[in-house]
């Protein structure tokens, strides 16, 4: 499976960075590049909870069905949210593809309209469904859109790391991503990105963690992550999400990744 999307997420991003010679580190090049490649399977299948914190500390939870299959060098995810009754029936679609000179296309199917929405680039910073994610944070972020280098060697829950920064290219990037820059942390072990700060345009920032991952057949995936935005020192929201019922490599019909499929639901 494509490992360059966000980590959903689980990609939540992993493929940060950019791969131009002349301007990025050779070795922080390299290291995204190992990142880019490691192998995450070739469909995902799970639950996931997606718990909405505030500043005040309520929470809302919505339960979700997710599906990702690689078509080619391309990938397609799926998600379907099953409750509570106000986002019921919601399904989100994406096709992230490998040819960087190719935006990648995202629908929303929002059952109250019975209709599906295709997302513009323009809309891909706002928030996806009321969390901390955005539309742009679930998808691909292609590697010739940044520069980056290697800050330090770190540490992150005891393992090895690596600190990258990357720079969005042009502002046209900045504009869709509504971030400026990206500190992604890597591990040394598993090439995964592990944690990533990202510096928004608006002053604040948001923090990306993955606080649980294991590993099955040799592939890492992930238990538990939380995106949380704050101003300062101060969290304004935080998004949790966990994952359940994970299955990997079983037969997913390609029939799942179609709009037709979000109109229809589960």
């Amino acid at each position: 499976m494509n490992t360059k999307k966000l980590l959903f997420l689980l990609g939540v991003g992993v493929s940060l960075l950019t791969t131009n010679v002349m301007a990025d580190d050779a070795k922080a090049r390299a290291i995204m590049e190992k990142v880019d490649a490691r192998d995450d399977g070739q469909t995902l299948e799970q639950d996931m909870l997606m718990i909405l914190i505030d500043k005040n500390g309520n929470e809302r939870k919505r339960d979700l069905k997710s599906y990702e299959k690689d078509f080619g060098a391309d990938e397609h995810k799926t998600l379907f949210f099953k409750s509570p009754a106000d986002v019921k029936n919601t399904a989100f679609l994406t096709y992230d593809y490998d040819d960087p000179s190719k935006d990648d296309d995202q629908w929303l199917y929002l059952p109250a309209l019975k209709k599906v929405k295709r997302i513009p680039s323009a809309d891909k910073s706002s928030s996806f469904m009321g969390s901390d994610f955005s539309y742009f944070d679930m998808t691909d972020r292609d590697l010739e859109d940044y520069d980056f280098k290697l800050l330090k060697e770190t540490k992150v829950r005891g393992h090895d790391a690596w600190m990258i920064e990357a720079t969005p290219r042009n502002q046209e990037v900045i504009d869709e991503s509504g971030y400026n820059k990206t500190i992604a942390i890597v591990r040394k072990d598993n090439y995964m990105v592990v944690r990533a700060i990202n510096f928004m345009t608006n002053g604040k920032k948001k923090y990306l963690d993955l606080k649980k991952i294991h590993q099955e057949s040799g592939i890492w995936l992930v238990d538990e992550m939380t995106m949380t935005t704050k101003k300062g020192k101060t969290t304004l929201h935080k998004t949790i999400l966990t994952f359940d019922n994970i299955e990997l490599n079983k037969p997913i019909d390609d029939s799942v990744f179609t709009t037709r499929r979000l109109e229809k639901g589960l």
